[in-house]
């Protein structure tokens, strides 16, 4: 039979009670368990002293008949000094994933990409549309008669030049 040295979740909705047991590891995580060792209460700040009670001599006994600790029961054994915790290592934690590189690599030539348009306009601000200023004002019919002989034909198409 193995067993483990894990948390039981009491307490109700939304306000969360573990008791630290020693239990089968094929029990479920709230049925029965062979012995009670400590409490854990997570809404106690961390460092109040009623956060984690742990009997340490109970719990030398279950680790030496070869009892194995969750991972975060193992980190309460080891801040009472009853076993060495091993620290981890996952130099990966904290990298973005594949999506999120190109999503920030997408912002950052969008910003360059308006920077640049920022500095072009900031540049030359007084300048304004020469075509605007070299346009001849609209006639109206009545008073362009003369215009319809010199508009293209129908169907002929308009070259300007810019």
């Amino acid at each position: 039979m193995s067993v483990a040295i894990r948390l039981s979740r009491g307490g109700s909705k939304k306000r969360p009670y573990y008791r630290i047991v020693v239990a089968n590891s094929r029990s479920p995580r709230d049925g029965a368990f062979i012995e009670k060792i400590g409490t854990y209460n997570p809404l106690l700040g961390k460092d109040d002293a009623k956060r984690v009670i742990l009997d340490g001599e109970r719990a030398k006994h279950w680790l030496s008949v070869g009892a194995q600790p969750t991972d975060r029961v193992a980190r309460f054994l080891d801040a009472a000094g009853v076993k060495e915790r091993a620290a981890r290592n996952n130099p990966n934690k904290g990298v973005p994933g594949e999506k999120a590189k190109e999503r920030a690599e997408e912002r950052a030539t969008k910003a360059a990409e308006a920077a640049e348009a920022a500095a072009a306009a900031s540049a030359t601000p007084a300048e304004e549309p020469v075509a605007a200023a070299t346009e001849e004002p609209a006639l109206d019919d009545a008073t362009n008669e003369g215009a319809s002989a010199e508009a293209p034909a129908e169907g002929a198409e308009e070259t300007t030049e810019v």
